[in-house]
């Protein structure tokens, strides 16, 4: 069987189909967008709230440039809008430490332009042939395009949790199930399975192409990694002790004087985090957050484990092994529903680790996809045949050892921007992104 027969597919829609899905796809984007944009005042839209971040009026304006260059311009055939900002909404000329310093449209221009930008995108949908090149094959620039301004909403909502002051969101916490009763970890089989797609119409192009990986057998966490087990390692000295940490690691929780998760800090004996401009005692049953890579790999040592490579994580993920297929997500070739899923910002923050039994993966493993990115062990790089598209700047420059691969989404991804294949990249020093972990541990071990 070959890797493209062994991964899940999907039916072929109409074109009909195709452009109801872009249409509602967009549209939630935008009702995001406005809400985490319209919930505060002015000031905290120009503010940079940290160097780290853009204001949130730049990915504002970022959000409505890019819908014009791919959707108007090069699907639509249309005239630039407004070429003279191009640059200033360009990624890779301005660092966002920058961006403060640019002469950036205010507010109500930024909001003008991008609602401009989606009328006369709505005019190209209506009549774009959704058959024809590859941008626009099974409607791929449109879904990319929702994709994107998915992706800066999350930006968006890091920036709004980094933000001082008093809480402006708002949304119900998860529903309480019963609690979990599983075993801790699961094993995994070892052989082939398929990584990748080559099916997924939406895919991104690192996600591309399905292909055969071979994988040793191996044990995971049956849930990511929780705040009281994280504790355990805090009190155990764990952020004192140098020999749980890389020798990058070390140096870099020594610079920064590090000895917790991000926004959390003690109060006599209690952990208290900052969420969103709450201050709430820490929950023990939820998974670990706002934590970066070498804190999550020196975890993994001091509990005498690992963290899972990618191609274990997403073995784990997708693999079923009754029928040697990949499946779309780990329950199936389903869409994502609310009872398989913590995502599309439902919640502002992880349900309880071992929520969610209907999302469960055919091993029993569970959250592999929402509530907390993942960190991996694995570097990112491309896979085998992979090919740039449409643009080399989406993928291709980050690959490389600098960045370490996040899976699983995390309950701020929206859907359209989250599948069992998705892949997530950063530096391992990073901590104001939604991460977590999970880790595993080889049979023999």
């Amino acid at each position: 069987m070959t890797a493209a027969k062994a991964e899940a597919t999907t039916a072929e829609p109409d074109t009909e189909a195709l452009r109801e899905r872009a249409l509602a796809s967009l549209t939630a984007a935008r009702d995001r967008t406005t809400l985490l944009t319209t919930c505060v005042d002015e000031p905290d839209l120009t503010a940079q709230h940290s160097p780290l971040m853009s204001p949130l009026v730049w990915d504002l304006a970022h959000i409505g440039n890019q819908e014009e260059l791919w959707l108007l311009r090069a699907v639509g055939g249309r005239e630039a809008m407004r070429p003279e900002i191009d640059g200033l909404y360009d990624a890779f000329e301005h660092p966002r430490a920058q961006r403060p310093s640019l002469p950036l449209l205010p507010p109500a221009e930024a909001r003008h332009y991008a609602a401009e930008v989606r009328g006369r995108v709505m005019d190209v949908l209506a009549s774009a042939d959704l058959r024809g090149t590859r941008l626009t094959e099974a409607g791929f620039a449109f879904g990319m395009i929702a994709q994107h301004e998915q992706q800066h909403d999350e930006t968006m909502l890091i920036t709004h949790q980094l933000r001082k002051g008093p809480a402006v969101l708002t949304a119900p916490d998860p529903e309480p199930g019963p609690p979990f009763t599983g075993p801790a970890e699961v094993l995994v089989p070892g052989g082939p399975f398929t990584m990748g797609t080559s099916a997924e119409p939406w895919a991104l192009d690192n996600e591309r192409p399905a292909h055969p990986r071979e994988v040793a057998p191996f044990w995971i966490d049956t849930t990511p990694v929780t705040n009281a087990a994280y504790q355990a390692f805090i009190e155990d000295g764990g952020y004192d002790t140098e020999r749980w940490w890389t020798p990058e690691g070390w140096a870099h929780i020594r610079r920064g004087a590090i000895d917790a998760p991000l926004f959390w800090h003690r109060e006599g004996e209690r952990w208290l985090r900052r969420r969103f401009g709450t201050t709430e005692v820490v929950p023990p049953d939820e998974p670990v957050l706002h934590v970066c890579w070498y804190e999550a790999d020196a975890y993994a040592r001091w509990a005498g484990r690992r963290l899972p490579t990618e191609a274990e994580w997403e073995k784990a993920a997708r693999h079923d092994p009754a029928t040697g297929r990949s499946r779309r997500y780990p329950w199936g070739d389903a869409d994502p529903g609310p009872e398989h899923a913590n995502l599309g910002q439902r919640h502002l923050g992880p349900a309880p680790a071992g929520s969610y039994p209907a999302g469960e993966s055919p091993l029993g493993v569970r959250q592999l996809i929402g509530d907390v990115w993942e960190w991996t062990a694995s570097d990112f790089l491309p896979y085998p045949g992979f090919q740039a598209f449409p643009y080399k700047e989406y993928s291709q420059v980050f690959f490389g050892a600098e960045h370490k691969v996040l899976r699983g989404g995390s309950f701020a991804v929206d859907p359209v921007a989250c599948r069992g294949t998705f892949r997530n990249w950063d530096y391992p020093i990073r901590r104001q992104i939604f991460s977590g972990f999970r880790t595993a541990r080889s049979e023999a071990a």
